[in-house]
Protein backbone atom coordinates (compact mmCIF):
# COMPACT_ATOMS: atom_id res chain seq x y z
CA UNK A 1 0.00 0.00 0.00
CA UNK A 2 1.06 3.46 -0.79
CA UNK A 3 1.59 6.12 1.97
CA UNK A 4 -1.84 7.64 0.69
CA UNK A 5 -4.09 4.43 1.64
CA UNK A 6 -1.97 3.46 4.64
CA UNK A 7 -2.47 7.25 6.38
CA UNK A 8 -6.50 6.94 5.18
CA UNK A 9 -6.72 3.90 6.78
CA UNK A 10 -5.24 5.18 10.13
CA UNK A 11 -7.26 7.92 10.25
CA UNK A 12 -10.32 6.36 9.59
CA UNK A 13 -9.92 3.70 11.85
CA UNK A 14 -9.04 6.33 14.94
CA UNK A 15 -12.28 8.62 13.69
CA UNK A 16 -14.05 5.59 14.23
CA UNK A 17 -13.18 4.48 18.24
CA UNK A 18 -13.79 8.50 18.56
CA UNK A 19 -17.72 8.06 17.46
CA UNK A 20 -18.17 4.19 18.77
CA UNK A 21 -17.23 6.64 22.03
CA UNK A 22 -19.95 8.75 20.98
CA UNK A 23 -22.43 5.81 20.16
CA UNK A 24 -22.15 3.97 22.97
CA UNK A 25 -23.46 6.19 25.30
CA UNK A 26 -26.47 8.12 23.12
CA UNK A 27 -25.64 11.54 20.75
CA UNK A 28 -27.89 14.58 20.68
CA UNK A 29 -28.87 15.65 17.31
CA UNK A 30 -29.74 18.30 15.06
CA UNK A 31 -31.56 19.11 12.26
CA UNK A 32 -29.80 20.59 9.32
CA UNK A 33 -31.76 21.46 6.88
CA UNK A 34 -35.35 20.00 6.04
CA UNK A 35 -35.05 16.39 7.48
CA UNK A 36 -30.76 16.01 7.50
CA UNK A 37 -30.00 15.03 10.79
CA UNK A 38 -26.14 16.24 12.52
CA UNK A 39 -24.45 14.85 15.55
CA UNK A 40 -21.63 15.98 17.76
CA UNK A 41 -20.36 12.54 16.55
CA UNK A 42 -19.66 13.76 13.04
CA UNK A 43 -18.46 17.17 14.02
CA UNK A 44 -15.81 15.50 16.58
CA UNK A 45 -14.87 13.18 13.65
CA UNK A 46 -14.77 15.72 10.92
CA UNK A 47 -12.30 18.02 13.06
CA UNK A 48 -10.62 14.96 13.75
CA UNK A 49 -9.90 14.11 10.08
CA UNK A 50 -9.29 17.63 8.67
CA UNK A 51 -6.40 17.71 11.11
CA UNK A 52 -5.05 14.26 10.68
CA UNK A 53 -4.76 15.06 6.81
CA UNK A 54 -3.43 18.61 7.10
CA UNK A 55 -0.97 17.35 9.14
CA UNK A 56 0.07 14.64 6.82
CA UNK A 57 -0.61 16.46 3.53
CA UNK A 58 -1.03 19.94 4.05
CA UNK A 59 -1.23 21.51 0.76
CA UNK A 60 -3.84 18.87 0.07
CA UNK A 61 -7.44 19.96 -1.01
CA UNK A 62 -10.43 18.63 1.38
CA UNK A 63 -14.02 18.54 0.42
CA UNK A 64 -15.90 17.29 3.78
CA UNK A 65 -19.71 17.12 4.45
CA UNK A 66 -19.80 18.92 7.74
CA UNK A 67 -17.52 22.08 6.50
CA UNK A 68 -17.31 22.09 2.55
CA UNK A 69 -14.31 22.72 0.56
CA UNK A 70 -10.93 23.58 2.00
CA UNK A 71 -8.71 25.02 -1.04
CA UNK A 72 -9.27 24.47 -4.36
CA UNK A 73 -5.44 24.80 -6.05
CA UNK A 74 -4.34 21.25 -5.10
CA UNK A 75 -4.16 18.50 -8.03
CA UNK A 76 -4.58 16.15 -4.69
CA UNK A 77 -8.65 16.39 -3.18
CA UNK A 78 -9.50 14.16 -0.44
CA UNK A 79 -13.63 13.47 -0.24
CA UNK A 80 -14.40 12.55 3.69
CA UNK A 81 -17.78 11.72 5.34
CA UNK A 82 -16.71 11.75 9.01
CA UNK A 83 -20.20 9.26 9.51
CA UNK A 84 -21.92 8.16 6.94
CA UNK A 85 -25.10 6.75 8.26
CA UNK A 86 -26.11 9.33 10.44
CA UNK A 87 -30.16 8.95 10.79
CA UNK A 88 -28.97 5.17 11.61
CA UNK A 89 -26.32 6.54 14.43
CA UNK A 90 -28.06 9.15 15.98
CA UNK A 91 -31.37 6.90 16.72
CA UNK A 92 -29.13 3.98 17.82
CA UNK A 93 -28.95 1.82 14.94
CA UNK A 94 -25.30 0.46 14.41
CA UNK A 95 -25.18 0.67 10.84
CA UNK A 96 -22.69 3.71 10.01
CA UNK A 97 -19.11 3.92 8.74
CA UNK A 98 -16.13 6.25 8.39
CA UNK A 99 -14.79 7.29 4.73
CA UNK A 100 -12.15 9.07 2.81
CA UNK A 101 -11.08 8.75 -0.75
CA UNK A 102 -8.44 10.83 -2.20
CA UNK A 103 -8.51 11.84 -6.37
CA UNK A 104 -5.52 13.13 -7.83
CA UNK A 105 -6.03 15.23 -11.17
CA UNK A 106 -9.61 14.07 -11.10
CA UNK A 107 -9.19 9.95 -11.11
CA UNK A 108 -9.73 8.86 -7.64
CA UNK A 109 -6.71 6.80 -6.11
CA UNK A 110 -7.07 5.58 -3.42
CA UNK A 111 -10.35 5.07 -0.97
CA UNK A 112 -11.15 3.29 2.55
CA UNK A 113 -14.38 2.82 4.17
CA UNK A 114 -14.31 1.66 8.01
CA UNK A 115 -17.51 0.39 9.92
CA UNK A 116 -16.87 0.00 13.22
CA UNK A 117 -19.37 -1.81 14.30
CA UNK A 118 -17.78 -4.88 12.52
CA UNK A 119 -14.04 -3.83 12.77
CA UNK A 120 -14.06 -3.93 8.99
CA UNK A 121 -11.49 -1.94 6.79
CA UNK A 122 -12.29 -1.58 3.14
CA UNK A 123 -9.57 -0.47 1.56
CA UNK A 124 -8.52 -0.19 -2.48
CA UNK A 125 -6.02 1.32 -4.35
CA UNK A 126 -6.05 2.57 -8.17
CA UNK A 127 -4.92 -0.54 -10.04
CA UNK A 128 -3.67 -2.98 -6.86
CA UNK A 129 -7.16 -4.41 -6.23
CA UNK A 130 -9.96 -4.12 -3.40
CA UNK A 131 -9.38 -5.32 0.38
CA UNK A 132 -11.50 -6.08 3.44
CA UNK A 133 -9.07 -6.07 6.70
CA UNK A 134 -6.13 -6.90 4.15
CA UNK A 135 -7.89 -9.79 2.43
CA UNK A 136 -8.40 -9.55 -1.44
CA UNK A 137 -12.18 -8.68 -2.01
CA UNK A 138 -13.60 -9.60 -5.30
CA UNK A 139 -17.63 -9.08 -6.46
CA UNK A 140 -20.17 -11.69 -6.52
CA UNK A 141 -20.41 -14.43 -9.12
CA UNK A 142 -24.42 -13.92 -9.59
CA UNK A 143 -25.27 -14.59 -13.00
CA UNK A 144 -28.25 -12.43 -13.79
CA UNK A 145 -31.09 -10.59 -11.86
CA UNK A 146 -33.26 -12.93 -10.84
CA UNK A 147 -31.06 -14.41 -8.29
CA UNK A 148 -29.37 -10.75 -7.06
CA UNK A 149 -29.92 -9.37 -4.36
CA UNK A 150 -29.97 -5.70 -4.34
CA UNK A 151 -29.39 -2.29 -1.79
CA UNK A 152 -30.69 1.26 -2.61
CA UNK A 153 -31.59 4.20 -0.42
CA UNK A 154 -33.95 6.86 0.07
CA UNK A 155 -33.67 10.77 0.59
CA UNK A 156 -34.35 12.01 3.64
CA UNK A 157 -34.97 15.91 2.17
CA UNK A 158 -37.25 16.37 -1.32
CA UNK A 159 -38.78 13.12 -0.52
CA UNK A 160 -42.21 13.95 -2.34
CA UNK A 161 -40.10 14.28 -5.59
CA UNK A 162 -37.92 11.47 -5.03
CA UNK A 163 -39.02 8.80 -8.16
CA UNK A 164 -36.83 5.84 -6.48
CA UNK A 165 -40.26 3.74 -5.09
CA UNK A 166 -40.54 3.46 -8.79
CA UNK A 167 -37.10 0.99 -9.50
CA UNK A 168 -37.59 -0.31 -5.76
CA UNK A 169 -40.48 -2.02 -6.86
CA UNK A 170 -39.55 -3.18 -10.20
CA UNK A 171 -36.49 -4.94 -9.34
CA UNK A 172 -38.07 -6.25 -5.89
CA UNK A 173 -40.53 -8.46 -8.01
CA UNK A 174 -37.38 -9.84 -9.91
CA UNK A 175 -34.72 -10.07 -7.73
CA UNK A 176 -33.91 -12.28 -4.52
CA UNK A 177 -34.57 -9.23 -2.29
CA UNK A 178 -33.70 -5.32 -1.84
CA UNK A 179 -31.92 -3.89 0.96
CA UNK A 180 -31.75 -0.74 2.53
CA UNK A 181 -29.23 0.13 4.99
CA UNK A 182 -28.96 3.99 5.55
CA UNK A 183 -25.50 4.13 4.27
CA UNK A 184 -24.55 4.26 0.60
CA UNK A 185 -20.68 3.71 1.39
CA UNK A 186 -21.53 0.02 3.31
CA UNK A 187 -23.70 -0.68 0.27
CA UNK A 188 -20.57 -0.14 -2.36
CA UNK A 189 -18.38 -1.66 -0.16
CA UNK A 190 -20.58 -4.78 -0.07
CA UNK A 191 -20.98 -4.87 -3.77
CA UNK A 192 -17.13 -4.59 -3.55
CA UNK A 193 -16.68 -7.78 -1.61
CA UNK A 194 -20.01 -9.85 -2.66
CA UNK A 195 -22.56 -9.43 -0.36
CA UNK A 196 -24.14 -7.75 -2.34
CA UNK A 197 -24.98 -8.16 -5.96
CA UNK A 198 -25.60 -4.70 -6.87
CA UNK A 199 -26.85 -1.12 -5.46
CA UNK A 200 -28.41 1.88 -7.00
CA UNK A 201 -29.23 5.52 -5.71
CA UNK A 202 -29.82 9.18 -6.52
CA UNK A 203 -29.06 12.16 -5.20
CA UNK A 204 -25.97 11.09 -3.36
CA UNK A 205 -23.30 13.64 -2.51
CA UNK A 206 -19.75 12.95 -3.88
CA UNK A 207 -18.25 11.67 -0.26
CA UNK A 208 -20.85 9.36 -0.25
CA UNK A 209 -19.72 7.49 -3.42
CA UNK A 210 -16.19 8.60 -3.90
CA UNK A 211 -14.19 5.46 -1.82
CA UNK A 212 -17.02 3.05 -2.61
CA UNK A 213 -16.97 3.40 -6.34
CA UNK A 214 -13.25 2.65 -6.42
CA UNK A 215 -13.79 -0.23 -3.89
CA UNK A 216 -16.32 -1.64 -6.34
CA UNK A 217 -14.11 -0.99 -9.61
CA UNK A 218 -10.93 -2.78 -8.47
CA UNK A 219 -12.92 -5.52 -6.84
CA UNK A 220 -13.72 -6.22 -10.29
CA UNK A 221 -17.06 -4.90 -10.64
CA UNK A 222 -18.89 -1.75 -12.70
CA UNK A 223 -20.15 1.50 -11.78
CA UNK A 224 -22.26 4.00 -14.05
CA UNK A 225 -24.94 6.20 -13.63
CA UNK A 226 -28.11 4.59 -14.00
CA UNK A 227 -28.74 5.17 -18.16
CA UNK A 228 -25.28 3.48 -18.16
CA UNK A 229 -23.12 6.89 -18.75
CA UNK A 230 -19.93 6.57 -16.56
CA UNK A 231 -19.88 7.45 -13.76
CA UNK A 232 -19.27 11.14 -11.94
CA UNK A 233 -18.88 12.01 -8.63
CA UNK A 234 -21.34 15.18 -9.18
CA UNK A 235 -24.34 12.76 -11.17
CA UNK A 236 -27.76 12.58 -10.06
CA UNK A 237 -27.77 8.89 -9.75
CA UNK A 238 -25.47 5.89 -9.30
CA UNK A 239 -25.42 1.83 -10.30
CA UNK A 240 -22.62 -0.51 -8.81
CA UNK A 241 -22.98 -4.37 -9.84
CA UNK A 242 -20.39 -7.12 -10.17
CA UNK A 243 -20.58 -6.69 -14.11
CA UNK A 244 -21.97 -9.67 -14.81
CA UNK A 245 -26.02 -7.98 -14.25
CA UNK A 246 -24.55 -4.81 -15.67
CA UNK A 247 -26.80 -4.59 -18.68
CA UNK A 248 -30.20 -6.32 -17.37
CA UNK A 249 -30.24 -4.15 -14.86
CA UNK A 250 -29.79 -0.97 -17.06
CA UNK A 251 -32.52 -2.59 -19.49
CA UNK A 252 -34.95 -2.89 -16.42
CA UNK A 253 -34.22 0.91 -15.19
CA UNK A 254 -34.50 2.09 -19.47
CA UNK A 255 -38.04 0.83 -18.89
CA UNK A 256 -38.96 2.38 -15.60
CA UNK A 257 -37.42 5.73 -16.92
CA UNK A 258 -39.63 5.53 -19.54
CA UNK A 259 -42.47 4.87 -17.64
CA UNK A 260 -42.55 1.53 -18.58
CA UNK A 261 -43.78 -0.83 -15.80
CA UNK A 262 -43.58 -4.55 -15.91
CA UNK A 263 -45.53 -4.56 -12.64
CA UNK A 264 -48.36 -2.82 -11.38
CA UNK A 265 -48.32 -1.49 -8.00
CA UNK A 266 -51.12 -3.13 -6.09
CA UNK A 267 -54.35 -1.29 -4.44
CA UNK A 268 -54.57 -0.76 -1.20
CA UNK A 269 -57.86 -1.94 -1.37
CA UNK A 270 -56.78 -5.21 -2.12
CA UNK A 271 -55.27 -5.74 1.36
CA UNK A 272 -57.99 -8.13 3.59
CA UNK A 273 -59.34 -6.41 6.55
CA UNK A 274 -58.55 -9.48 8.44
Amino acid sequence: MTSFLETAAGIAREAGALTTKYFDRGVRFDIKGEQDLVTEADHASEALILERLRSHFPTHTIIAEESGLHDKTSEYRWYVDPVDGTTNFAHGYPVYNVTLALEHNGEMIAGVVYDPTRDEMFMAERGSGAYLNHRRMQVSPAPKVEVALFSTGFPTRRRHADVNIHFFYQLAMVTHGIRRSGSAAIDLAHVACGRLDGFWEFRLSPWDMAAGRLLVEEAGGQVTDMKGRPHRLEAMHILASNGKIHADTLRMFEDVFAGRFAYALPEVTTVPDA
